[in-house]
């Protein structure tokens, strides 16, 4: 079992930036593959970007690629999203999620943890 606690989030001017947290607890956090979700407003959730265990390897939705990072620090259990260039559509709630399976990383189905969600309001 491991729980994902979540911060960051707020309200931001379109172009700004924000960073969100997310830390773990439980099981070895190394060991697991870590991604971040989103849901827009009145629309279904989305796949944003995804890390493997050691972050080396780091995927991205095709929308925030160049504008998002995802990256890790497994000494302190935690996965980031630092969000730029932030847009009105980037507007949603924030989801980290943890996967000991990494079959396909898109899928919100691969993931086992879920985090709380955090709220994202870019306004143009």
């Amino acid at each position: 079992q491991v729980q994902l606690v979540q911060s960051g989030g707020g309200l931001v001017q379109a172009g700004g930036s924000l960073r969100l947290s997310c830390v773990a607890s439980g099981r070895t956090f190394s060991t697991y593959l870590m991604g971040w979700f989103r849901r827009p407003p009145g629309k279904e959730r989305e796949f944003v970007a995804a890390i493997n265990r050691n972050g080396i390897s780091t995927y991205y939705a095709d929308s925030v690629k160049g504008r998002f990072t995802i990256s890790r620090d497994n000494a302190k259990n935690a996965v980031y999203l630092q969000m730029n260039s932030l847009k009105a559509e980037d507007t949603a709630i924030y989801y980290c999620a943890a996967a000991l399976r990494s079959d396909d990383h898109t899928r919100g189905a691969t993931y086992a943890y879920w985090g709380g969600g955090a709220q994202v309001t870019v306004s143009s």
